[in-house]
């Protein structure tokens, strides 16, 4: 299994420290990547994280799969 998650349905103006502060509660994570528009800089409204190990990973989804944040499920 991989460690490398993908997160979609984010709110726009989430910033890569609001995903780490998010996904520490299921584990170490490693990176953080919200994906942006290259021409405008926005967000498109998904990220990559990539957690330490795999017990993080299954963790995050297990806790984090349709989660409710910023009026959202990611």
């Amino acid at each position: 299994m991989s460690t490398k998650l993908y997160v979609g349905n984010l709110p726009y103006e989430t910033t890569e420290s609001d995903l780490q502060t998010l996904f520490e509660a299921a584990g170490q994570v490693s990176t953080v990547n919200i994906v942006r528009d290259r021409a405008t800089g926005q967000a498109r409204g998904f990220a990559f994280v990539e957690m330490q190990d795999v017990e993080g990973a299954r963790r995050a989804i297990a806790e984090l799969d349709r989660h409710q944040y910023g009026g959202r499920n990611l």
